[in-house]
């Protein structure tokens, strides 16, 4: 409704000026009130319901199933394990309540095993059950697209978060292109390269990660357009944990005493870095990793990384609780939400300061 279809005021009817005279707020606020819009303090809510009570704007029943609005309650699920930029990511969100309780939301993260799809899929079905909407780092899996068409067939939203899963009825994909940012990669290692006959080689989370096999083949699509002399020599998965990032670089510098680069597609970091530099290797190889934390910062002011491919967390949580905020009042899933862009992180550019403690 807007001011004009509230009425004239002609036959002394009250108008939703008049409610925003009364209660000391925009006619927009009022609007947004009225509808059940988000957004709106709940002390100003009330003060809105309270002004249109006094003026016989609505019927009272309708007054009181305004006051009585539920927040939305949405869950988050990440993987647990040590990929620093999830669990800062999880951290964050749980340190939101200040930032959503005025969008009328309440939020929860549960970290679960990570890489495995069927305790996923019952996690999903848990907080279905009691949760209004649920946002999750999806594995490629029968079982999850199960889950999730299961969650839809109840009304119950489901969003993807940094990796997608296709073929299923999820609302919405909060994320990275990653194919882009695979691409990113390799044009970033084929620069620093010169790109001159070479040996680079990968470190994967898992494969069972859209995300990550999409930056797989955008790596190596480009350096097949732009640098075909550089060889891609190994690709292994290091489950985003440092110790295993750690064994599987020093098994590839083993085999490949003249390797020039490394990706590492997911996290872990951290390993990567201290097989370079038990091997006296973290001035001469080129090192291109994803997501800013304290700790690849860290590797990027000493020089071991070259490179980080990052995305703000914050534009993260903002964009899946807009995407649910849509699907509550019935706009489309995707209408106003900026999805989250990459950004390429050097030693020369990096943001002031550290980031929040996880």
């Amino acid at each position: 409704m807007d001011e004009g279809e509230a009425g004239t005021g002609s036959r002394g009817l009250p108008r939703v000026v008049d409610i925003a005279r009364l209660s000391g707020v925009s006619t927009a606020t009022v609007d947004r009130v009225l509808n059940h819009r988000p957004g709106v303090r709940p002390a100003t809510v009330q003060r809105v319901l309270k002004a249109a009570a006094e003026l016989d704007y609505l019927p009272e029943s309708d007054l009181r199933a305004g006051a009585a609005a539920k927040p939305m309650r949405l869950s988050f699920l990440l993987p647990a394990g040590n990929n620093r930029f999830l669990t800062g990511l999880g951290e964050m969100i749980r340190r939101a309540d200040a930032l959503l309780a005025p969008q009328g939301v309440r939020a929860q993260v549960e970290f679960i095993k990570s890489f495995n799809p069927e305790l996923l899929a019952r996690c999903l079905f848990q907080h279905g059950r009691r949760m209004d909407g649920v946002a999750f780092m999806a594995l490629e899996h029968p079982a999850v697209r199960e889950a999730v068409d299961s969650l839809a067939e109840r009304n119950v939203p489901t969003v993807t978060l940094i990796s997608d899963i296709l073929n299923c009825r999820r609302a919405g994909y909060v994320g990275l292109d990653n194919r882009a940012a695979g691409r990113t990669a390799g044009y970033l290692i084929a620069r620093f390269l010169g790109r001159r006959p070479a040996k680079v080689a990968m470190v994967a989370g898992s494969l069972s990660y859209r995300a990550h096999e999409d930056r797989e083949m955008g790596f190596l699509h480009v350096l097949k357009e732009i640098a075909p002399d550089i060889e891609v020599v190994g690709l292994r998965e290091g489950h985003d944990d440092e110790g295993k990032c750690y064994r599987q670089t020093r098994m590839l510098l083993g085999l490949h005493p003249d390797l020039a680069g490394v990706y590492n597609i997911g996290g872990g970091a951290e390993g990567v870095a201290r097989a370079l530099k038990e091997t006296r290797r973290e001035r001469e190889m080129v090192f291109i990793g994803h997501g800013l934390t304290n700790e690849t910062r860290t590797l990027l002011i000493d020089g071991t990384l070259d490179a980080v491919i990052t995305q703000d967390p914050r534009n993260t949580l903002s964009a899946a609780v807009g995407i649910f905020t849509n699907l509550r009042t019935g706009r489309p899933a995707m209408q106003g939400v900026e999805t989250p862009r990459g950004e390429v992180i050097f030693r020369e550019n990096l943001p002031q300061g550290m980031l929040p403690d996880e």
